[in-house]
């Protein structure tokens, strides 16, 4: 029988080594933590969303490389949908478009399916090894003090990205990796808040409904949430890899009522108080009026100028927050590195894949499509 083994027990690395078993391979799992699938709990606190079910022209347009494109083409949000129910876990569509396990089912419990359903097919797990070397006949784990030498003759590392470190995913693979003349793109933070120039701490934890936030480059309608360092939330994580094309600091800006129009908005404006027709006839109230009072008082009282701000409030963006504590990193495994089949050039016998390649994509299933889009692609090779 022939054998693989896959190391790093996340999506990407569990779904290569589901396919490959379903192939009749021999799959064996390593980890250097104590259970498989760390960050996939933890990206279960915020809402288990898996996927999204957009269709699927809009839904690779998520994504900036071309190859992971190419790879969720092979492997859809509906194929995820329906891989998913294989494995015992039905799944609903939210009012987002989002996709969830059925209501009541918790994150850890379709991890212990996944799991179940890789045991059934004789997959094996070895836990707390951590990769330290390789060449092209062995692989060389530190395991309890001591350095085990393997050979293969075939492998899938699925090592992640560098977000969320105690989840596992450290970047430590990377000066390994710069060793063997492998290239590798600096990591980046991704789906990040964002640190502003001007802090509204005394409006922390306030969200901006219904908002359209936008630069020279991009757009999104959505939410936000102001803190206490600047601003995060769905709309201004989707912004991440526009910003990230300018140096810092840079301005973004916020259009608190993108139904209306500012000249529209202007004339309402000069029919009564400020305050009042901003609170009864335009609906603003908590976050969105508490920005537009950090006006200074010619502008908050100048119908022209405030309907400008409502329309554009500036944030000067001074930077993303650290790498550790956002969702998602950017960088990784440069493409030209690879084959077609996600095999490095310099060692053929090892495919790479998941958070660990280099692409990047929002928040909303499309981060978790593309690592089990990507572990799927592995094992498309014969």
């Amino acid at each position: 029988m022939k054998s693989i083994h896959v190391v790093g027990a996340g999506p990407a690395g569990l779904m290569a080594a589901h396919r490959y078993a379903l192939k009749g391979y021999k799959v064996t799992v390593y980890d250097h933590k104590t259970a498989p699938g760390r960050k996939f709990l933890v990206a279960g606190h915020g809402g288990f969303n898996l996927t999204h079910s957009e269709e699927l022209e809009l839904f690779l347009s998520r994504y900036n490389a071309p190859q992971i494109k190419a790879m969720v083409r092979r492997f859809t949000n509906q194929d995820t949908v329906q891989w998913l129910q294989s494995i015992g876990t039905p799944t609903y569509t939210g009012s987002s478009g989002k996709i969830f396990p059925q209501k009541g089912i918790k994150p850890i419990e379709v991890l212990r399916k996944w799991k179940e359903a890789l045991t059934a097919l004789k997959v094996e797990f070895c836990f707390e090894h951590r990769l330290v070397d390789f060449d092209r006949e062995f692989l060389y784990f530190a395991h309890q003090g001591e350095i085990q030498q393997l050979p293969y003759s075939r492998a899938v590392f699925a090592f992640g990205g560098k977000s969320w470190a105690k989840t596992g995913s450290d970047g430590a693979w990377v000066s390994l990796f710069r060793e063997k003349g492998i290239s590798v793109q600096d990591f980046e933070a991704s789906n990040s808040g964002l640190e502003t120039q001007v802090r509204y701490e005394h409006l922390a934890g306030q969200p901006l409904k219904n908002i359209r936030i936008f630069n020279q480059v991009a757009e999104k309608l959505g939410e936000m949430v102001i803190t206490s360092y600047g601003i995060e939330g769905s709309a201004v994580y989707y912004m991440n890899r526009y910003i990230r094309q300018e140096a810092f600091p840079q301005l973004l800006y916020v259009d608190l009522l993108p139904s209306y129009e500012e000249e529209r908005l202007a004339t309402l404006l000069r029919q009564g108080k400020v305050t009042e027709v901003l609170k009864s006839r335009l609906k603003l109230r908590g976050g969105a009026l508490g920005l537009l009072k950090t006006l200074d008082r010619e502008s908050y009282t100048r119908p022209e100028v405030l309907a400008r701000y409502i329309k554009s409030f500036p944030f000067e963006i001074t930077g993303f927050r650290s790498i550790d504590e956002v969702i998602s990193s950017y960088g990784g495994v440069a493409w030209e590195e690879l084959n077609d089949d996600l095999s490095l050039k310099k060692y053929p016998g090892i495919q790479c894949c998941g958070e660990m390649l280099n692409w990047d994509a929002p928040t909303g299933g499309y981060l978790l499509q593309a690592c089990f889009a990507s572990g799927y692609a592995t094992a498309l090779k014969g």
